[in-house]
């Protein structure tokens, strides 16, 4: 896989950081570069979880 290849789409980080309340933050700022590493984690945690349910069914 190359490095610039996305393993999240933009919809799924924009739609997750709304679910964890901090996507007005990010549209505010103009891009992640201010959210905390802590809630990209947990954005992450998030995306697993949902990729392991869709493989589940």
């Amino acid at each position: 896989m190359s490095r610039n290849s996305k393993l999240i789409s933009e919809n799924l980080k924009e739609e997750i950081a709304r679910e964890l309340g901090v996507y007005e933050q990010v549209k505010q700022d103009g891009g992640w570069s201010n959210v905390s590493s802590k809630t990209c984690g947990n954005i992450v945690t998030k995306a697993i979880e949902i990729a392991n349910r869709s493989v589940e069914k």
